[in-house]
């Protein structure tokens, strides 16, 4: 065990976020996405929910300042209502990256083919409608 580092994040779940570089992308997918028939790398963290994953992930792990839009979630279809979730999405990714405005937002099947060139995949068990993010890795600076 490490001081500072959540209990969610696994020893594997630290390597993945250490290996990735600038530009990689990291899908937290809910319990109902098909985690493991799409990911190169599979880490199961079956339990949890992403809205715990997404706070531990969060304070170490840059998100990408050179695009517009470095989250992604499945767009809506006509007619869903917006998930209650994204606005505690939101709400904990400004926590700790104060510029983001918002994310981008992809049909379900461009969001599957994105996942499957993601650099990992982190399987929790949540069944938040609409409960999938891609984030995309930047990079720390010296300032």
């Amino acid at each position: 065990m490490l001081k500072g580092i959540a209990s969610v994040i696994s020893p594997e779940l630290m390597k993945v976020l250490m290996e990735m570089g600038h530009g990689d992308e990291i899908v937290l997918a809910d319990g109902n996405f098909p985690a493991a028939a799409i990911a190169k790398r599979l880490i199961r963290a079956d339990g949890h929910l992403l809205t715990t994953m997404l706070d531990a992930v969060m304070p170490l792990f840059p998100l990408d300042k050179s695009v517009q839009r470095p989250v992604v979630v499945m767009s809506l279809q006509s007619g869903d209502p917006t998930p209650v979730v994204w606005t505690q999405y939101s709400s904990t990714i400004r926590k700790f990256e104060s510029a983001f405005s918002d994310f981008e937002y992809v049909e379900r099947f461009r969001f599957y083919d994105r996942a499957r060139l993601a650099y990992a995949v982190v399987a929790t068990g949540d069944q938040a409608f609409k409960g999938n993010l891609i984030l995309k890795k930047g990079v720390i600076r010296d300032e």
